[in-house]
């Protein structure tokens, strides 16, 4: 008995071991590895169009159409939040007296109530650090920017390179892998269109609650909230504490600001946790702790790249694993139903 543990135990060490090497490798590697595995998820979203294109066009034309129509959706999307970014920081530094003003008269509110504890963090609060928070995000968003640029690139190479994969995986009789990865691309698809209305209604909601409150920047508030939603989970976040915190400059008192940030917590629940999840649970069944979990391991290897790339990776993850034998009984019991995955994969 002893004999047969330790290969077990040595079996399940040197696994171990073999995920945090590639996790480490991954980590060092994120310069070359992250605008790669962005480009495949691309190169998957867009080949609609360029097979398309290749049938009215010459395939280095279709291609260069491709790339560029697909670079400007990702440079106009991050154009927006720059640009309401940019906009923010500029309305919080003409207000920096009223941010600090705010903030006493927070901590006056909260001693007199009692609330200690809560009272001590508004008091070490520093305004700048909103600041300071606001243009790092920016610096990100502007390195996520020239990190499109860069996968671009492996995208053109990318979509030269599909079709003659294709077939050489067919010539060497992996036609179970041309299938997961055609199956990967459609879900990435529907991933990517199901984002799309949703972030659109969720900057909308954003924008009509903001704007019937009164707030200043109330466009700017609908355009970052759009953007942002495209990351899951960290998007939201920031999109309802950022204008919730300059509602409480704004306004005069504190019932508006808590009204503010009810009612965009209630936009999200309703779009992203109620919506969103039935819209595409049907079609992409997997399990919102794996979406999570996908989010924020990513975003700590990659950055913002890696938490919008995180959901995509699981996705291909879980599909590869649909496909594969062994791995079939594992991607079944972490997706969602039986019912839903059998649409999923209609």
């Amino acid at each position: 008995m002893r004999d047969e543990r330790i290969p077990a135990t040595l079996a399940m060490l040197l696994g171990i071991s073999a995920v945090f090497v590639i996790l480490l490798a991954l980590y060092l590697g994120r310069s070359l590895f992250a605008p790669v595995f962005f480009a495949i998820f691309i190169v998957a979203i867009v080949w609609p169009l360029q097979d398309f294109m290749e049938k009215k066009l010459p395939r280095v034309l279709a291609m260069l159409v491709t790339v560029v129509v697909a670079g400007g959706v990702l440079v106009t999307l991050a154009g927006l939040v720059l640009w309401s970014l940019n906009r923010a920081v500029l309305w919080a530094i003409g207000n920096a007296a009223a941010f600090q003003a705010a903030y006493v008269q927070m901590d006056t509110w909260l001693q007199g109530h009692g609330l200690y504890l809560a009272s001590e963090f508004v008091h070490n609060f520093d305004p700048r650090w909103l600041f300071a928070a606001l243009q790092r995000l920016g610096a990100g968003l502007q390195y996520v920017a020239s990190f499109v640029v860069v996968a671009l690139v492996f995208v053109v190479l990318g979509l030269l390179e599909v079709e003659p994969t294709r077939r050489k995986l067919v010539r060497a009789n992996k036609v179970e892998l041309v299938a997961a990865c055609r199956a990967a691309a459609a879900k990435f698809q529907r991933y990517m269109i199901i984002r799309a209305v949703m972030s659109l209604a969720t900057g909308l909601g954003v924008w009509a609650l903001t704007y019937a409150f009164g707030m200043d920047l109330a466009m700017e508030w609908g355009v970052t909230a759009f953007a942002l939603n495209f990351i899951p989970f960290i998007g939201p976040l920031f999109a309802t504490m950022l204008p919730t915190l300059f509602a409480i400059v704004q306004f005069d008192n504190f019932v508006v600001p808590i009204a503010i940030f009810v009612g965009l917590n209630v936009v999200q629940f309703l779009i992203g946790s109620y919506l969103e999840p039935r819209v595409a649970g049907d079609r992409l069944s997997i399990s919102p702790f794996l979406v999570l979990f996908a989010v924020f391991m990513w975003s700590m290897l990659w950055g913002i790249a890696g938490a919008f790339i995180g959901v995509p990776i699981l996705i291909a993850a879980m599909t590869f694993a649909e496909h594969h034998p062994t791995a079939r009984n594992w991607a079944q019991l972490l997706s969602g139903d039986s019912a839903r995955r059998a649409r999923a994969n209609e």
